[in-house]
């Protein structure tokens, strides 16, 4: 603030110099109009007509003295007051003297007396207009004594004097007040500057501090702005715009001309292929007079994703809650009413196997229940930097004496070991583990799991690849395979792969079939792009 107040002051003092500055071209074209008259030797009535020699050092010395104030002016010294206030001194008392050498009031010198002392009153605000007013009445008063008391064959006009002097009092005032509303009105647009400055500070601060990216282009599709947030979605690095360019023309300009010409969507998702990473494009005219602009927001569909999940689980979680206390009670009281019938001796072996089918099934319900509220419960998650090949080679040994695995069953290839990841450990360790046991239950070969983790060369996004050996999947599963309670198991929940995905998301990750085939399938998980990685650090 205190810095743009002081380019707004020093512009304003600018403002004062370059006035003086144009008023000295006045007095130099003024005085150089005199010298030029003498030197031509045609001097019009009435000047020079009392003493033409006195004429004639007088406008030499005038001249002279609007050079010198010009150097004095361009070096800007002494201080500014003092120059104004010495200038219409000078003015004051050389008109005088020119007035004097011209036969005296008659002459005309007066109205030129007259613009030096409103000259001075503008530039310089103040009480002292009202001293230069007196000087110049005096100045003329002095000149009319003089004559009467020195010149008696010359006739004194003391109402002429008075009259001009009251004109130079006039004028002082009313240069005082057209000064006072000029400055007034100079300080009210310092003031609207400051303001407009410290908006447009603001303005810039909050378009880029948007976690939303902004792009504004003209009407052929040059960039006019393009805060921080657009730059890191775009994958900027440094001062290198070649992605920001090739986004433009292979993507946006496509979209836009369609929105433009052909009523398109409004918004549109858009899924870079060089880090697949997808965004969401919304466009809006901004018509202008001759010519119009677009505005275009860039969303992270991932952290929209995110967003959504959030708000799913919450609303999935009231859902559940709900069903837990309306089904749980029941289904307890089956269940215990199922193992009381098995433990009584009074039923027969046939009754026995269905009071088994009874708590089986019990169970599988309660095992959807708590599935459907390990979702909903699902707290926000907290990403960390996971050293990964430590925690992979932890991850296979606690898996294996879980499962009773010997070696060889699980093999790890991690390619990359100076890269770490950012997830929520606890849900990573869900993730993997849901996918591991689906692969050891489909695996017809050892070793049964193959664990695999890399860095991808196009998208340079960390990865790792969960590989089984089964059969494959048809056509049929793939399309509805991370679908909510989908299972082709006839004790399985379907909730599985469903809630792995939606803990990927829910850590701007992603999980997918990556491929399959007779001879089995991979699964990838692909965490966040490096340089996202590094924003959160």
């Amino acid at each position: 603030m205190d810095k743009v107040n002081k380019i707004i002051r020093n512009q304003s003092k600018s403002i004062d110099w370059r006035a003086l500055q144009y008023y000295n071209y006045y007095r130099i074209l003024l005085s150089g109009l005199f010298v030029i008259l003498v030197y031509i030797g045609q001097l019009p009535e009435p000047l020079g007509s009392l003493d033409d020699h006195f004429f004639s050092i007088t406008s030499h010395i005038y001249l002279l003295l609007a050079l010198v104030f010009a150097w004095f002016i361009y070096k800007q010294v002494p201080r500014l007051n003092l120059q104004i206030a010495v200038h219409t001194l000078v003015d004051i008392i050389m008109l005088s003297l020119l007035m004097y050498s011209s036969n005296g009031l008659s002459s005309g010198f007066g109205m030129l007396i007259i613009i030096a002392v409103a000259g001075g009153s503008i530039l310089r605000e103040g009480t002292i207009a009202i001293l230069f007013a007196a000087i110049a009445s005096f100045s003329v008063l002095g000149h009319e004594l003089y004559i009467q008391f020195f010149r008696d064959f010359d006739t004194v006009n003391y109402t002429h004097a008075g009259i001009l002097g009251a004109t130079f009092f006039i004028a002082a005032i009313i240069g005082n007040l057209l000064s006072a509303r000029v400055r007034s009105s100079e300080a009210l647009a310092e003031q609207q500057a400051i303001e407009i400055n410290e908006l447009a500070k603001l303005n810039e601060h909050i378009v880029q501090r948007m976690q939303s990216g902004i792009i504004v282009l003209d009407s052929n599709m040059n960039i006019l702005l393009m805060n921080e947030s657009s730059k890191r979605l775009l994958g900027q690095q440094g001062k290198d715009t070649h992605k920001i360019f090739n986004f433009i023309n292979n993507y946006l300009k496509n979209y836009i001309h369609e929105w433009l010409h052909n009523d398109a969507q409004q918004n549109v998702i858009i899924k870079l292929e060089e880090d697949e990473t997808e965004l969401q494009a919304s466009f809006i005219k901004l018509t202008l007079v001759s010519n119009y602009q677009i505005l275009v927001f860039l969303e992270d569909l991932a952290r929209i994703r995110q967003h959504a999940q959030q708000l799913k689980l919450v609303s999935l979680g009231r859902l559940a809650a709900s069903i837990a206390h309306e089904i749980r009670n029941p289904l307890g009281a089956i269940n215990h009413a199922g193992q009381l019938l098995q433990e009584s001796n009074t039923v027969s072996l046939e009754d026995k196997r269905l009071t088994e089918i009874i708590n089986d099934h019990s169970l599988r319900v309660n095992n959807i229940i708590e599935n459907v509220l390990s979702v909903s419960r699902r707290e926000q998650t907290t990403s960390e930097e996971i050293e990964i090949f430590g925690w992979l080679k932890n991850f296979v040994t606690e898996f294996e004496q879980r499962f009773n695995l010997s070696d060889g069953d699980i093999r790890l290839n991690i390619k990359r070991d100076d890269i770490n990841v950012r997830m929520d450990p606890s849900q990573l360790h869900q993730v993997i583990w849901n996918l591991c046991e689906n692969a050891i239950r489909y695996s017809q070969v050892k070793p049964a799991i193959t664990i695999i983790f890399d860095l991808s060369s196009e998208t340079q996004r960390p990865y790792i690849d969960i590989i089984d050996y089964g059969s494959g999947m048809s056509e049929e599963i793939k399309q509805q395979l991370f679908e909510p309670f989908f299972t082709t198991e006839t004790k399985g929940s379907g909730l599985g792969l469903y809630l792995a995905r939606e803990l990927c998301e829910a850590n701007q990750a992603s999980l997918n079939l990556y491929s399959t085939s007779d001879v089995g399938s991979v699964f990838r998980l692909n965490f966040m792009p490096l340089n996202k990685q590094d924003e959160l650090i």
